[in-house]
């Protein structure tokens, strides 16, 4: 077991992520937090293009975060005790979703930020997915309460209604309303110990002070400490209890109030909810109080679950240095120095110049130099600890999802799971001398991003590059010829689809028999093939063997299920990979002498490709889910090209004094939107999108693709 020193470094960790909507204020308030723990000595602007956290060109040119990036900064809790936050900064553009994943993935807490006119937008709720799927607890920041129109209540209902979230409010904004209907933001009001504060702009928030709450906002602050109290008594019968008392007569403190949101806040049940305005200096520092109280430390979470990679059975690992060594590669960059790999260690300790297993490959990985990660700097360490978030040079094989592990005792960590591409355009070199630099570039770009794909045609020779997004494709275009000096020409974008089946068909055959004069080639096999929609995560193809008797070998079986999944990948009628089956092998036939598994895969495919066309392919498209805010005046012109795009309108709504459409659409009809909404609506219209479903596309689109 760890020491009474380790336990206690270890409790003293907060591995943090800042997530949220785009323009919500992430990187802004990390700067703010940079700068108040002292790791900056001058902030930057992310319209100047000078922040911390956006270092990559793109992100400097486009005022947008790209790549998750990560720094470790100091804060002492209220208590006075030190505590070391390791805090990745997050993208809020859906084509980046994936930094978001790895990221949630191997982080103890977050921290959501909302603005606090726009409130809860569509990638506030996929971030606020992809943290319950991975068990993220979180606080809450409603940010920007500074602009006209931000309003409190609004986003703090939006939060429990549009995210099933349990929020619990802490504090309230002090002048912040509708058109600025109680005047000028000014600061907080504390709920815990029922103070107002009242942030300096000279100092740039550094110092605040603290005084009562005014007499007109005292019956307001008393109905919010109410909400919270009655909140905190739903999530934890040990303070209901004491609240109970408290109504009796007996004392209720303000530690009684910090212990229950803590734990209220560890075990996923509740969102503490703070306020401010990182661009005017308001809340950020009570934000860091909150992280330090409310967030778990490594200690606080549970042992990390994996198998053994050999013998298939359950393996724990407890966050402790004492334990061997357990680690998860998360993020993988490229730069001119080579390769930089972000790991994540659960267990033991890592050790600079040693070689942990990699079990999913069964090799083993030289970790030859150990750093912590500053953005784009970096400071050598000599091993990192229980809990540590490190950069790691050297390892060869290893990919985003991989484990590294002690070698003598191996265990394997479930993978992260990414979403497929849904977009696709040609790639080729201007010039036969970058012809050889473009395959070790784009195998350097797949590395590094899990969302990205390329693949060569084999009948046409045209190498095809697919990702999340017209905006990720771009982006990885201007990294080949920017970062890797390769001159390409590319193709115009388009939709990545997929196929299936109409209906299901039974006992069709599939055969390879060939005579060569001496050894053949014989197999034949009979499947039936029904459409089956496939869980998220699972393969493609449920493959189903119902052989009796040993009509065929069960040595030959693996290669039967391999010619089938080889089969559907490359490709049904329209050469788009077939989805969504359940393939079921009934019946077949062997040759003593010239089966084999070469023979047994041919007659697979064989078998699946006359299925596919006896049940009749459908094409699948992929439908975006669609969020499109604009001024009332143009949402009649807007909704009209909406429809004219095949887009289902789903509901209408208001925010402030704008209107929000939620729509689903079909990514084909929505290449050239950006352009097509701002002329629409003189500009004053904004929209986000993201991969929602496969759905069938017209027959017609069919016809197009295979006519």
């Amino acid at each position: 077991m760890a020491s009474d020193d380790v336990s206690n470094q270890l409790r003293r960790i907060r591995n943090i992520g800042i997530i949220a909507h785009i323009d919500a204020g992430k990187t802004t308030t990390t700067e703010r937090i940079l700068y108040y723990t002292g790791e900056i000595h001058r902030m930057g602007d992310v319209d100047k293009g000078n922040t911390t956290t956006d270092y990559q060109v793109e992100e400097r040119e486009r005022g947008i975060t790209i790549f998750a990036a990560a720094i470790t900064c100091k804060w002492k809790d209220v208590a006075g005790n030190p505590i070391t936050i390791n805090l990745i900064d997050t993208p809020g553009h859906v084509d980046f979703t994936a930094e978001v994943e790895r990221s949630l993935r191997v982080l103890d807490g977050a921290v959501v930020i909302f603005s606090g006119v726009e409130g809860v937008e569509a990638q506030s709720e996929t971030v606020g997915r992809q943290a319950g799927k991975y068990h993220v607890p979180r606080i809450c920041f409603v940010n920007k309460m500074d602009r006209i129109g931000a309003e409190f209540e609004r986003v703090f209902e939006e939060i429990r209604d549009r995210l099933d979230g349990h929020p619990i409010p802490i504090q309230i904004p002090i002048g912040a309303g509708p058109e600025g209907s109680m005047g000028e933001f000014q600061g907080l009001i504390d709920l815990i110990e029922m103070k107002a504060l009242f942030f300096e702009t000279a100092d740039l928030g550094s110092t605040f002070t603290v005084r009562e709450i005014p007499d007109e906002l005292r019956l307001d602050a008393e109905a919010w400490r109410e909400t919270m109290l009655n909140s905190l008594s739903e999530f934890d019968e040990a303070f209901a209890e004491q609240f109970m008392a408290h109504l009796d007569g007996a004392e209720l403190t303000s530690e009684m109030i910090h212990q229950a949101l803590r734990r209220a806040t560890l075990t996923g049940g509740a969102q503490p909810v703070l306020c401010g305005s990182s661009f005017k200096y308001v809340g950020v520092q009570r934000l860091l109080d909150a992280v330090a109280a409310y967030l778990p430390s490594p200690l606080d979470m549970p042992p990390i679950d994996g198998i053994h990679p050999k013998k298939g059975t359950e393996q724990v690992r407890k966050p402790d240095p004492g334990e061997p060594f357990c680690g998860l590669v998360f993020k993988i960059t490229s730069d001119a120095h080579g390769d930089l790999s972000f790991v994540r260690v659960y267990s033991g300790v890592l050790k600079a110049g040693t070689r942990p297993l990699n079990p999913g490959r069964e090799e083993k990985e030289n970790c030859s130099r150990l750093y912590h990660i500053q953005a784009d700097d970096r400071v050598q360490i000599p091993e990192a600890l229980t809990g540590d978030i490190v950069g790691v040079v050297g390892l060869k094989k290893a990919v985003t999802g991989d484990t590294l592990c002690d070698a003598s005792h191996p265990i394997l960590l479930e993978r992260i799971e990414f979403p497929e591409t849904v977009i696709s355009m040609s790639i080729e070199p201007v010039s036969s001398a970058d012809k050889g630099k473009l395959s070790d570039t784009l195998n350097s770009l797949a590395r590094e991003d899990p969302t990205f794909a390329f693949k060569v045609n084999e009948e046409t020779g045209q190498t095809i590059i697919s990702g999340m997004g017209e905006l990720h494709l771009e982006i990885l275009k201007n990294r080949m010829t920017r970062d890797f000096k390769l001159k390409v020409h590319v193709g115009r974008p388009r939709v990545s689809y997929r196929e299936t089946v109409k209906k299901a068909v039974k006992r069709v055959e599939g055969t390879c028999i060939r005579q060569t004069g001496g050894t053949g080639l014989y197999a034949k096999i009979k499947i039936d093939v029904e459409p089956e929609v496939q869980p998220k995560g699972a393969p493609t193809v449920h493959f189903v063997n119902k052989l009796k008797g040993g009509v065929i070998p069960n040595e030959y079986i693996p290669a039967i299920e391999a010619g089938i999944r080889e089969e559907a990948k490359s490709g049904g009628k329209t050469g788009y990979p077939l989805v969504d089956l359940k393939v079921t092998l009934v019946d077949g036939d062997a040759h003593d002498v010239d089966s084999s598994d070469l023979a047994f895969r041919f007659a697979a495919s064989d078998a699946l490709r006359n299925a596919i066309e006896e049940a009749g392919p459908v094409l699948l498209e992929p439908i975006m889910r669609l969020e499109v805010v604009t001024p009332d005046d143009y949402l009649g012109n807007i909704t009209a090209d909406l429809a004219s795009r095949r887009a289902l309108i789903e509901r209408t709504s208001t925010r402030g004094k704008l209107m929000v459409i939620d729509a689903r659409a079909p990514l084909k009809e929505m290449f050239g939107y950006s352009t097509a909404v701002r002329s629409l609506s003189q500009g004053r219209a904004s929209y986000t999108m993201e991969p929602l479903e496969y759905a069938a596309a017209p027959e017609s689109m069919l016809e197009a693709l295979t006519g």
